[in-house]
């Protein structure tokens, strides 16, 4: 049983109902019939899409997932739950005309979204939430999450790390000679097309973390996941760099959305004596 801690859960007593005095059954019993029916009026007025919102929440327990779900009742159904009793339909279409789709809607900052008329701030940090959510569901897929056993671990480590990022990043993960994670560095930072990897900065993260080996990582998010002859030589040109000091390079991986190319995998780099695969 999950623990909760306080302000995530109020807790109702059951024997709540069993507790109540006679003054406040006298109050119900002697309450107006029409008053009642003016209650329920009102509810139905205030939200008047409650079937719709259940349907929803039908269609996506005997589908288990989204399956058949257009692009706004994903982000319809997500956001009830930030709004308990306001219709989120027509919200969720102009979050999307916005942000240019789903996608754009998911990797935008809570910021952004609350700039949007009628997003607060619980329901901009929920939307926000769908992305590190994926990040560490990627991470569960590992045996180990601290151990890159498999070249797919690999992969699906650097999504996690890449997921949702709109301009190309470099990272460095340094390993121990087990493929034990004992760190990783992001090194820099490029536009949407292009990214610099610095052979000072790498260099001195994979000796402060004493690395064994180091892999690569780095994103393609306008385009495919096919390196380019600047990547593989800049790549080869690290590798050289860190086998002068013992340190192996063991793979690159690039990722594009779902998509991702391992450079170990495609032969792009020198595996000599010393050198070993996953």
């Amino acid at each position: 049983m999950p623990t909760f801690h306080d302000g995530e859960l109020w807790y109702i007593n059951p024997d709540r109902a069993r507790t109540e005095t006679p003054k406040m059954r006298e109050r119900e019993e002697i309450a107006p019939a029409e008053e009642k029916d003016a209650a329920e009026s009102e509810t139905r007025t205030v939200y008047p899409n409650a079937g719709h919102r259940s349907r929803l929440r039908e269609r996506f327990r005997e589908n288990r997932g989204f399956d058949g779900f257009s692009e706004h009742e994903v982000l319809e159904l997500i956001m009830t739950y930030g709004s308990p009793r306001k219709d989120t339909k027509d919200l969720a279409k102009t979050l999307l005309g916005v942000f240019g789709g789903l996608k754009g809607v998911f990797e935008a900052r809570p910021e952004q979204l609350m700039t949007v008329q009628g997003v607060g701030e619980t329901q901009a940090t929920l939307i926000s939430m769908m992305l590190p959510l994926t990040r560490i569901c990627l991470r569960c897929e590992m045996q180990d999450p601290r151990q890159i056993a498999n070249r797919r671990e690999l992969e699906n480590y650097c999504k996690g790390m890449e997921l949702g990022k709109r301009v190309e990043e470099f990272w460095v993960i340094c390993v121990n000679a087990q493929c034990r994670i004992l760190g990783q560095r992001r090194i820099s930072e490029g536009s949407l097309s292009e990214v610099s990897a610095y052979p000072r900065l790498v260099m001195e993260t994979a000796l402060n973390y004493n690395a064994h080996s180091v892999f690569f990582c780095h994103n393609h998010p306008g385009g495919t996941c096919a390196p380019s002859a600047e990547d593989i030589s800049s790549t080869l040109q690290l590798q050289r760099l860190l086998n002068g000091v013992g340190i192996m390079v063991l793979d690159h991986m690039i990722i594009a959305g779902a998509n991702a190319y391992s450079m170990a995998q495609h032969g792009d780099l020198e595996f000599g004596a010393r050198g070993r695969k996953i």
